[in-house]
């Protein structure tokens, strides 16, 4: 079923209106710098936690002590809530800090599902798709013995029963990774069922790897840093890759400390890998952007299968690999019904997606499906997925 001209202007106005509606989100509008933070707090590092409140004292700022994470020191703004922006310009100020070292101060940033997001296009639901071919005879040794972790939404309840073929006994289902899905009745929240088919794009590429589903997004895409490095450090399995088909952007594009200080405790044999993002700008997105993570760029596959670079996706410099983002896989029963859109669709099991939230997934399995094929380290079937000549310029090399 093709989009109406409108719908994907409808669905950035629902996606909007969810952050609006969010208890602790905010959005920094500044066209070209938009991000999303946490109101009322700022993050700073231990050894300078103390400087920092001495200095905002100064100003007549209170704060208060928040609970830490991540390696990182946690102030609460309480009479600044929406204020955090300003206040993070005025202490990376080196005018404030004569003769001494700017301290490291940043807002608590929000974090998004790159199906689809606040500024930037694809923006639009998925589509009703017919069910996919089950895997061919012998695939199940693709990835066997590989677990892959899934950093999402969660995946659904009945994932594994819905899919036997896809995902039946790929996961353990625990009751606080399960994706609630639903806005309410069966109609779908705005990134419902995403973690499921990212799930079911990796089980694509190696079906016999394993997942290891943890949540650090709800059902409409939203999440924090906080709650990525939760989700990172919550594994059931040990895990050899991990995909997060999510990010976000930061004020004045500084790398997302929390972020980094997170996968830093991952052990160096596991390999991440990152959606690029959706917004078609070559500014760069975290985790993607990091060093040591595969950032992933999405192509766009036409009808007559030939490929090209997906207007819609981020790309530039600190992009490693990019993969086809258009794609169908393991969904959820349900509909979907955007305000103001007299079109309902009716999901049963299967749908068809575009972004780099689906690129990225591809890609972690054929990481996974390289390691048993070849016999490789994870960090080895990186390399060698990686070693071939740059697709386009600011995608890397094309992962198929």
């Amino acid at each position: 079923m093709s989009d109406p001209p409108n719908r994907p202007e409808l669905y950035r106005r629902a996606f909007e209106r969810a952050v609006r509606e969010h208890r602790t989100l905010r959005v920094h509008p500044e066209r070209g710098r938009e991000f999303l933070f946490v109101a009322r707090e700022l993050l700073t590092i231990p050894e300078d936690v103390e400087r920092v409140r001495r200095k905002l004292a100064h100003s007549g700022i209170a704060t208060e002590r928040g609970r830490d994470f991540a390696g990182m020191s946690r102030l609460l703004l309480p009479r600044n809530p929406d204020d955090i922006p300003a206040v993070v310009r005025l202490l990376r100020d080196p005018r404030q800090w004569p003769g001494e070292r700017v301290p490291f101060v940043q807002p608590h940033h929000g974090v998004v599902g790159h199906g689809g997001n606040m500024h930037g296009c694809p923006g639009r639901p998925p589509n009703v798709a017919a069910p996919l071919p089950d895997p061919a005879d012998g695939d199940e040794a693709k990835g066997r013995g590989v677990v892959v972790g899934v950093v999402d939404t969660g995946i659904a309840r009945g994932a594994a029963t819905d899919h036997p073929k896809w995902l039946g006994g790929a996961f353990l289902p625990r009751p606080d990774e399960v994706d609630a899905a639903y806005a309410h009745d069966d109609v779908f929240a705005l990134e419902g069922g995403h973690g499921t088919f990212v799930a079911g794009v990796v089980r694509q590429a190696a079906p016999g790897a394993r997942l290891d589903p943890e949540k650090a997004l709800d059902p409409s895409g939203l999440g924090t840093e906080e709650d990525f490095a939760a989700a990172l450090a919550s594994f059931d399995e040990q895990v050899h890759v991990v995909n997060a088909s999510l990010g976000c952007f930061t004020q004045d594009d500084v790398a997302s400390e929390p972020i980094r200080r997170a996968l830093r405790q991952l052990p160096p044999s596991v390999v991440v890998v990152a959606s690029a993002g959706n917004q078609g700008t070559n500014r760069p997105c975290w985790p993607a952007a990091l060093p040591g993570v595969v950032g992933v760029a999405a192509v766009a596959r036409e009808p007559d299968g030939a490929l090209s670079p997906a207007c819609y996706s981020n790309s530039g410099h600190w992009v490693d690999a990019c993969a086809v983002g258009n794609r169908t896989s393991t969904y959820l029963k349900g509909r979907w019904e955007l305000p103001g859109d007299p079109v309902v669709d009716v999901f049963d099991r299967w749908a068809y997606w575009l972004g780099t939230s689906f690129a990225a997934p591809h890609v972690a399995g054929r990481i996974a499906e390289a390691m048993t094929t070849h016999g490789l380290s994870a960090p080895a079937a990186r390399d060698l997925l990686l070693s071939g000549p740059e697709f386009f310029p600011g995608y890397g090399p094309l992962v198929t």
